[in-house]
């Protein structure tokens, strides 16, 4: 029994020794439990909303203010036609709009005098909206209705744009696409230079005289070949067989899907970089940005509802960035000059990812 006993003690100071052994029995539980309980979330908050009314009598005075006091609306905007609140929905800035009439009371009966309008390129999220809407209006609108001198019904009348068949498809088809090739062009490249240290080659390009960077992106221009071909069967199976059409241009979504396999070969030619077995390598690539990825990255869980710091780490995911331009360009089908700001991030994330990379590997040539 002593000498069971000594194991058990020379076991719990091998593992107290270890850092990384702790880390993932206490540290990985604690990050988990947070991205879990605050990432995971059904409710949508701070959803941005605009109205659209000539005038701001009483009653839309008293309606709008019902609408900006709950926690679950924020009216940004105050717009006087349909084409600014048009412009607002193809710039991204509003998720859902209500449109009153000029005078609720006064109107003929049976008219559509307040209409509902709701980004529908993620059904679920539009529905909820539209039932948090009602449940907050209703009251309102049964007060006005009473107090009415005609007896006009005042009813709420929902319009979908982008999607009014409220299928899924048109909702997760972008979100697998970023996970898709984050996952696979970041697994494919991680074991790109860490298999020239397993095998005893890493010496040949140690002493090439080609410079670090050109070796680096011949590491990643096979991948990326590869990878277009990828992007194509992605693309094909989502219009032919998931019948998600290409809204936008075919040519900036592609253009900027492969600005995407980039930022992602790169990230996947650091974590080569950094790390010294094939099997650690894909074990980073695969566990420690798929979960991020599913989590932060909006494809699921709307980032709008998050905490401000896990809206601060989504900003670090790329595939946060290419699934909204993915959205805005297949779904919404809006022009590319509404998506130059996530392009841009994508591109400066790609230079950081490519220069962190080869200074690393300089410090190998040392």
């Amino acid at each position: 029994m002593k000498q069971f006993i000594a194991f058990i003690r020379k076991e719990f100071y091998h593992i107290l020794r270890d850092r990384r052994t702790m880390l993932i029995l206490i540290g990985m539980p604690i990050v988990q439990i947070i991205l879990f309980g605050f990432a995971i979330s059904t409710e949508v908050r701070n959803i941005q909303t605009a109205i659209l009314a000539p005038s701001t009598p009483a009653d839309i005075r008293l309606l709008i203010d019902r609408l900006d006091a709950s926690e679950y609306f924020t009216v940004k905007y105050l717009v006087r036609t349909e084409a600014e609140l048009n412009e607002l929905f193809r710039q991204n800035k509003i998720e859902l709009a209500v449109a009153f009439s000029e005078d609720l009371n006064r109107r003929r009966p049976g008219s559509r005098q307040i209409q509902v309008i709701a980004d529908a390129t993620d059904p679920n999220q539009a529905i909820t909206c539209n039932a948090y809407l009602q449940g907050i209006l209703s009251p309102a609108l049964a007060e006005l209705q009473a107090a009415s001198p005609s007896g006009t019904a005042l009813n709420l009348h929902t319009r979908l744009l982008y999607n009014p068949q409220m299928r899924s498809a048109y909702n997760f088809v972008p979100g697998v696409m970023g996970l898709i090739l984050m996952l696979i062009c970041a697994m494919m490249t991680s074991i790109s230079i860490v298999r020239e240290k397993e095998t005893g080659t890493m010496e040949v390009l140690l002493v090439s005289p080609v410079p670090p960077l050109f070796v680096i992106l011949s590491k990643a221009v096979p991948y990326f070949l590869l990878s277009i071909l990828n992007l194509t069967t992605i693309l094909l199976l989502s219009v032919f067989v998931l019948h998600v059409p290409i809204a936008g241009s075919l040519t900036a979504l592609s253009g900027v899907s492969l600005l995407f396999i980039f930022v992602s070969l790169s990230l996947g030619l650091l974590i080569s970089c950094v790390t010294r077995t094939q099997v650690a390598a894909l074990l980073i690539s695969a566990m420690l940005l798929m979960m991020p990825t599913i989590l932060l990255s909006g494809m699921i869980f709307p980032v709008e509802s998050m905490p401000l710091i896990l809206q601060g780490f989504s900003c670090l995911i790329p595939a946060r960035w290419y699934i909204s331009v993915v959205r805005k360009l297949m779904i919404e089908g809006v022009p590319f000059a509404c998506v130059w700001q996530e392009t841009c991030i994508l591109f400066l994330m790609g230079t950081i990812l490519i220069g962190i990379t080869t200074r690393k590997f300089k410090n190998r040539l040392e």
